[in-house]
């Protein structure tokens, strides 16, 4: 079946659903949405039996999780990250085009997070986890947990929408100076906010815009998304993109430039920004960090 962890509870316990005690139980674990996967796959027990996403745990329960072999592999993985931050609890990294995040492949952020970090010394360390997505070709900030407390409380963090993030991307055509984008993705509400920092005139294009970006909201390919429905797709874009207006083989031009958020253990400010790539800076004079 594979390789078996156990964990012990403590007795007495106020009745909690497994997959809400669960987060950061186990090393290989360390989401919510990881148990829920992990649970699914009947690969956790209470006390023998088989685990359920309704399980209820009251005290004294014995919890075991028996995670492939196979996921050994991943530490293997040789990727070196650019790490901008990180201290016992969290790490901020600088993820760069062409990799995933996470997910099923062999190659990508997650799997190189314990060969890239230092190992956190907290009580409820857990190998490290993403916090939230960043697209296969944007590049940028990527906040990662490095305990299963500090993970939970990011995961907070971003559904109260207390996560402040900055995007930077070039934009193709005509622009209004700033604005706020309301459309429904996939029927569920995505508001964007964006201001035209620079543009300048394009033999090809017409114009190009360096754009300034608040998603206020974090639906998948959100801006990229807003972006072409009001005519201004992203350079480089390769799904979402006008007719003969498609640029190839220079990568989406989308950067996460900015985070800022309370830290949650230290309750420090914590406020990190990037230069934009070079390749940006090749198409506009706006000089800054």
């Amino acid at each position: 079946m594979g390789i078996k962890e156990t964990h012990i509870v403590e007795m007495n316990i106020d009745p909690t659903r497994l997959q809400e005690y669960g987060v950061g139980m186990f090393q290989q674990i360390a989401t919510k949405s990881a148990l829920k996967k992990a649970i699914k796959k009947q690969l956790v027990f209470v006390n023998g039996s088989i685990a359920t996403t309704a399980t209820v745990i009251v005290g004294g329960e014995i919890i075991d999780y028996y995670h492939p072999i196979a996921n050994e592999t991943k530490t293997r993985l040789k990727l070196k990250l650019e790490i901008v931050y990180e201290d016992d609890y969290l790490a901020i990294i600088n993820k760069s085009a062409g990799i995933l995040v996470s997910g099923n492949g062999f190659k990508t952020v997650a799997n190189a997070l314990a060969q890239n970090l230092k190992k956190s010394l907290a009580k409820d360390a857990v190998n490290p986890q993403p916090a939230h997505r960043l697209d296969y070709a944007t590049t940028g900030l990527l906040l990662v947990g490095k305990t299963s407390s500090v993970i939970t409380d990011l995961n907070k963090l971003f559904e109260h929408k207390n996560i402040s993030k900055t995007y930077y991307a070039v934009t193709i055509g005509a622009m209004n100076v700033g604005g706020t984008i309301d459309l429904d993705i996939d029927d569920k509400p995505a508001i964007s906010i964006f201001e035209v920092i620079e543009t300048v005139k394009s033999e090809r294009f017409s114009f190009l815009n360096l754009v300034k970006l608040n998603p206020q909201s974090g639906r998948r390919h959100q801006l990229r998304k807003h972006l072409l429905a009001i005519g201004n797709p992203i350079l480089g874009d390769s799904i979402y993109f006008l007719e003969g207006l498609q640029l190839k083989g220079k990568g989406l031009y989308l950067h996460a430039q900015s985070i800022e958020f309370s830290h949650p253990v230290t309750n420090d400010n914590m406020h990190v920004v990037l230069e934009l790539p070079e390749k940006f800076k090749k198409l506009f004079v706006y000089n800054y960090k």
